[in-house]
């Protein structure tokens, strides 16, 4: 495979990063020489402020997480900032056992409206944000055969050039709006205004401070918020003294239905 090798993942509790990471390792095990992958992990502010562009010769690797059943929509002005240039592109998507509605899809038209070929895609499994039960320690050993299935299907695509027409991928035009809880008589809520509290677990070590993927925690009173929250969970999960934590009725209500209603194992889904 003469192409240039190349990932960008947003992924701020790693599960997104473990499946990218993963599909790229497997592919420089079928070319079966030592490769170099160029890496650009977009999960940090700073990095969403550089402009990336792609050659016809470069093979992109690319995935974000589901959130609310569509691409993040805080990452759409970088994702349309890529230019493809003709590259190859595989689109991933990554959901916390729910649905990934029309977040593949969605990924996909970004793609392809911004110069790349998108030859595959999929949608993987990881465990849920909100969520320490909720496809827990996913992408597990499972996971990650089909990780590497994928890969092998792609390095052979693009070996061979077979079948290098549009990809189609599960998903609905116009993509549907963004998923939302409801409360106990079925009427929609609101979470997007939810924001994590800190108890006295707190040691100020600013790890939140400097994994906040929206750079939202004021480093100088890390109980605050100088901006919105996703509900990524990365400074709740990643915290060493457990210090972060929610505590809103509709928040916790819907975390805990998502945990009921959806803990039957869902499988990866692979378009190629």
């Amino acid at each position: 495979m003469n192409k240039k090798l190349n990932i960008m993942y947003f992924s701020a509790t790693d599960t997104t990063k473990k499946v990218i990471t993963g599909i790229a390792d497997g592919i420089i095990e079928n070319i079966g020489n030592p490769s170099t992958i160029r890496s650009i992990d977009f999960t940090l502010p700073a990095v969403r402020r550089e402009t990336v562009s792609f050659t016809k010769d470069d093979v992109l690797i690319i995935g974000v997480p589901v959130i609310a059943g569509r691409v993040p929509n805080v990452l759409l002005k970088y994702l349309n900032s890529i230019t493809g240039n003709g590259a190859i592109a595989i689109a991933v998507v990554v959901y916390g056992n729910r649905n990934y509605d029309d977040a593949l899809i969605e990924l996909k038209d970004i793609l392809e409206s911004n110069g790349f070929l998108v030859i595959a895609g999929s949608a993987f499994i990881g465990e849920h944000s909100f969520s320490k039960t909720l496809a827990k320690n996913r992408p597990d050993e499972e996971d990650m055969v089909t990780v590497r299935e994928f890969a092998k299907r792609i390095y052979e695509k693009i070996k061979t050039q077979d079948n290098m027409q549009t990809l189609v991928v599960n998903g609905h035009k116009p993509y549907r709006d963004y998923y939302r809880p409801k409360d106990t008589k079925g009427n929609p809520v609101d979470i997007r205004r939810v924001t994590p509290k800190t108890n006295s677990n707190c040691n100020d070590c600013k790890i939140c401070v400097n994994i906040c993927p929206l750079g939202s925690i004021d480093p100088e009173d890390v109980s605050k918020l100088n901006g919105i929250c996703i509900k990524c969970c990365a400074c709740i999960k990643k915290c060493p003294t457990k210090a972060k934590y929610f505590d809103d009725n509709d928040y916790l209500r819907h975390k805990y239905e998502l945990e009921i209603e959806f803990a039957n194992r869902k499988e990866p889904e692979l378009f190629i």
